[in-house]
């Protein structure tokens, strides 16, 4: 029991001194960037919620939900063949919708990276 608890001991401290760094650098990060961003030239009361983000953010979050339902049928039809027991038809529906699903998800990614990438030209 007194090693377990030293063991515990130990993880917290490290998983503390782990993370103490992202605490104390935090503010003088975002002080930088901003002198760096008015020595840009730009103002510095714009910020994320311009239109363009705001699309982009509703764009990326659509295309990522989409994503998350292509794995979800790629996982059910694995499933679902898995459990076919030899049956043809429900063997070729698995396979039907396995391929469907590969060729969503393969658009999916596709329009979310070229989304990211007209997003990020537009707001830079």
């Amino acid at each position: 029991m007194k090693k377990q608890l030293r063991n515990i001991a130990l993880l917290c401290s490290l998983l503390f001194l782990l993370i103490l760094p992202y605490f104390v650098f935090a503010q003088s990060a975002l002080d930088h960037l901003q002198s760096v961003g008015i020595a840009g030239g730009y103002d510095p009361k714009t910020d994320e919620t311009s239109a363009a983000g705001i699309a982009g953010l509703a764009v990326k979050a659509f295309l990522s939900l989409l994503g998350v339902i292509f794995i979800i049928l790629i996982v059910l039809a694995g499933y679902n063949w898995m459990i076919a027991n030899g049956e043809e038809q429900k063997i070729e529906k698995a396979k039907d919708t396995l391929k469907a699903a590969i060729i969503g998800l393969v658009i999916t990614v596709g329009s979310y990276a070229i989304a990211d990438f007209i997003f990020k030209k537009m707001l830079t």
